[in-house]
């Protein structure tokens, strides 16, 4: 197993005193390992923007402790958290590039501001536009280039001081969903090549099911469960980690069925076409209300949610039949999906 690269402990930050103060995050514990995709998904307020400016101080902690490659950052004074910054770089939804610089002049700059000469920031610089693909837009401006462009310049910039984290927050969330897969394609690369340690902050489930290995749930500041993707998507522990995996399905009381299931696949390898074989050996015929499967770690992952009908001998057969499938669990539902 890999050693921890973060460790986040009993970490507390609140805004503003007295009855107005906002609690964004109450006792987080969190250990990523290196060499991980790391995910953090909430909806919006949820905290995770402000635990991801946390852990490279950018936001202070109002108690807790964050440890990075072995140094407790909030020890820190000025000058060495500086240089423990440069191990742990950022990229955020909005770019943030320097519009009268080119892409070049771009990944040059937090070279500059280490004191590196010209001539090896350039071909530092060159390197890099060559890991992201575009090598041959160096001379391009951020107004000439497309969302996902800038987006890779920003990553070629953030990995311009060799960080050994990179802390992407929201970074997809401004692309639409094929340079979406491109960037995630992108980020999946570089932390193979480079043993880069990714934490990746977003409000997407398919981000994390897409590269993270493992996840953390926010939900109002605390985090509600964290695990193997797989874990959480086979079986989640929490509300909100409910909400993030099954999907939205629509109001059970407006829909003309006896009963409602949801079927949940946890991890089998493949899965045989289940509607067609419950029709075929039980003559039980099913109405499918909405379904979300996927494909994690070659698992099959996911969930259905099925009505029965409003025979109850019909019923018992289908639920006798899904029952004794293996990598199925079966679950009522009430209201919503």
């Amino acid at each position: 197993m890999s050693q921890s690269i973060i460790q986040i402990q009993h970490l507390n930050k609140t805004f503003g005193t007295g009855e107005s103060a906002v609690h964004a995050l109450e006792d987080i514990n969190l250990d990523i390992r290196s060499g991980e995709i790391f995910g953090i998904i909430g909806l919006s307020g949820a905290g995770k923007s402000t635990l991801v400016r946390c852990m490279n101080l950018l936001e202070r902690p109002t108690s807790g402790s964050v440890i990075v490659d072995g140094q407790d950052m909030t020890k820190l004074n000025t000058k060495e958290l500086n240089k423990a910054r440069k191990s742990i770089s950022m990229i955020f939804q909005s770019f943030n590039l320097l519009m009268q610089r080119n892409a070049l002049d771009n990944i040059c700059f937090p070279l500059e501001l280490m004191g590196v000469g010209r001539a090896k920031a350039v071909k530092k610089a060159r390197e890099l536009l060559k890991l992201v693909g575009l090598e041959a837009r160096e001379k391009a401006y951020p107004a000439q280039m497309s969302g996902g462009q800038k987006q890779r310049v920003a990553i070629a910039r953030a990995l311009a001081t060799d960080p050994k984290v990179l802390l992407c927050d929201e970074a997809t969330s401004a692309l639409d969903p094929t340079t979406t897969a491109s960037i995630l394609e992108l980020l999946k690369e570089l932390n193979q090549k480079l043993g880069v340690t990714v934490v990746v902050i977003t409000h997407q489930m398919n981000v994390i099911e897409e590269i993270c290995h493992r996840v953390a749930i926010l939900d109002g500041g605390v985090v509600a469960e964290a695990g193997r993707v797989s874990d959480i998507f086979a079986n989640p522990q929490s509300d909100i980690g409910r909400q993030f995996v099954y999907p939205d399905g629509a109001k059970i009381s407006q829909l003309p069925v006896g009963r409602v299931i949801r079927v949940v696949f946890n991890g089998g390898s493949s899965y045989e076409p289940l509607i067609a074989s419950l029709a075929i050996d039980c003559g039980v015929k099913v109405n499918i209300l909405g379904a979300d499967t996927r494909n994690i770690e070659g698992k099959a992952f996911g969930s259905m949610l099925l009505g029965l009908p409003e025979s109850p001998v019909e019923t018992a057969k289908a639920l006798q039949y899904l029952q004794r499938q293996s990598d199925i669990s079966v679950e009522e539902v009430n209201s919503h999906a």
